[in-house]
């Protein structure tokens, strides 16, 4: 036998020996407890969804998955752990839309997409268009003329700089072709109770704390940001039917495994995930805050991810988008 023909040979036997043991390590898994990392402190949405995700998927494995909060840097101390942690599928990272906005701002020491394995979306929640009932706008498009027979006059709130809340602002503004200035608070309540009191005009709100000031009568709602109208308001219309056709925005949640996590794990992951969110008590409740169970393949959410950025990263040039301005 020839040098060359061994060499390729032995080539063979090593990378079918790597697939049967990825194979065989998928058949296994897991055999220890997951970790799910969060870059935020305990008690905000993120993690309130991993939590629930994750008692659910303990039981589904057989294995107790563990949330480990690791605030601060945006995010980016936690998406570093994840990013170097051993692809063996026991280490995850449990994500909103802000792993897509964070690299229009901020310097990470991690590539967004190349150093992650998308396993699965998990949900997503429209905002609310809410205004402050002293303005006396009666819908989007009553809004929108107000906006423009009195340009720079208006203010729209949201819960910090470069938020999911502020984007959809933003691009509120160029869609509809209006000049309203940007006010940023220090959380999402701050911004809504700023409208209700009027020092602000409106916001794009969380959508269950919208519609409950709505329905108190404190604030005026004129439409959700998602492409259909949203169950928890179906008698409310989606801004693009409301008059500013092809407007979106959706706050997301999903997670992320290590680069080179094998595929037969990130599978296993992804299933399993996607089977949760489409039970009926899950579905329930997301539902009652608002938002939509969306489980995905690891290649969907991929391309999610793909397509979120992109787009994001257009609108921060467009701005002018920065970090460290308020």
């Amino acid at each position: 036998m020839s040098k060359k023909v061994m060499v390729a040979a032995l080539t063979a036997l090593s990378i079918q020996s790597i697939a049967a043991h990825a194979q065989q390590s998928a058949a296994s898994y897991p055999t220890k407890p997951l970790r799910f990392v969060v870059g935020l402190a305990p008690g905000g949405a993120t993690d309130i969804v991993a939590r629930l995700i994750g008692q659910k998927l303990t039981e589904a494995l057989g294995h107790t998955v563990i949330v480990d909060n690791r605030a601060g840097a945006a995010g980016s101390i936690a998406g570093a752990i994840v990013a170097k942690a051993t692809p063996d599928g026991y280490t995850l990272h449990v994500v909103s839309s802000s792993f897509a906005i964070n690299p229009s701002l901020h310097d990470l020491p991690f590539d967004t997409l190349k150093d992650f394995a998308p396993i699965s979306l998990i949900a997503q929640a429209p905002f609310l268009l809410v205004t402050t009932p002293s303005l006396r706008v009666e819908s989007v498009k009553d809004l929108i003329a107000r906006a423009k027979a009195k340009p720079s006059t208006m203010h729209f709130s949201s819960g910090g700089y470069g938020g999911s809340g502020h984007l959809a602002g933003e691009l509120f503004k160029r869609m509809a072709g209006i000049q309203v200035d940007h006010v940023a608070f220090r959380g999402g309540s701050p911004s809504v109770q700023a409208v209700i009191a009027g020092q602000v005009h409106m916001t794009f709100s969380a959508i269950v704390a919208g519609l409950q000031y709505w329905k108190a009568g404190r604030l005026r709602a004129h439409g959700v940001t998602s492409a259909k109208r949203s169950k928890a308001a179906p008698e409310l219309p989606t801004i693009a039917e409301a008059g500013v056709a092809g407007y979106q925005v959706l706050t997301w949640y999903g997670i992320l495994a290590p680069a080179r996590t094998p595929r037969e794990i990130v599978a296993k992951l992804s299933g399993a995930v996607s089977k949760i969110v489409s039970s009926p008590e899950i579905e329930q409740k997301f539902l009652n805050d608002g938002a939509e169970p969306v489980g995905s393949t690891p290649e969907e959410f991929r391309r999610h991810l793909v397509d979120e950025i992109a787009r994001i990263e257009k609108l921060a040039k467009e701005i002018g988008l920065k970090a460290g301005k308020k």
